[in-house]
């Protein structure tokens, strides 16, 4: 046996499989457990907000200066990569339930957002004010 990895006939998964994959992978992770009942769009939601919060602790104390070197250090990258995947798998998980397409979804708010935000109109101060 040897370590070369082995070629796959299969093309590489595009973004929008490769998501709807992890969508369904979560599915069958959390139906394997018996973890339906309990995945609502209230509960999501709820551990959706938990999960971001544990996100905003890791920054909470740091000048904006150390938060733009945050990636650097190797424990605190991987807490924020893991926190990333946390929200990630709960937005997800609260699309599936509720039946959005959260590709769909992001590129309809982009459409609405250049439209409300042309960039001839744009500024420091109302550039973020999209949410």
């Amino acid at each position: 046996m040897t370590d070369t990895p082995q070629k796959n006939s299969e093309p590489p998964a595009t973004g929008d499989e490769r998501l709807y994959q992890l969508q369904q992978r979560l599915a069958q992770f959390a139906a394997a457990r018996g973890w339906g009942p309990y995945h609502t769009p209230k509960n999501l939601a709820v551990a959706l907000s938990v999960e971001a919060s544990e996100l905003v602790e890791i920054f909470q104390w740091l000048t904006p200066e150390q938060s733009a070197r945050v990636m650097d250090e190797p424990d605190t990258a991987h807490r924020v990569a893991d926190e990333v995947a946390d929200v990630l798998a709960y937005l997800l998980q609260f699309c599936e339930v509720l039946g959005v397409d959260v590709l769909d979804a992001l590129a309809a708010k982009i459409e609405r957002n250049e439209l409300r935000f042309p960039v001839t109109g744009a500024t420091t101060a109302n550039r973020h004010s999209s949410e």
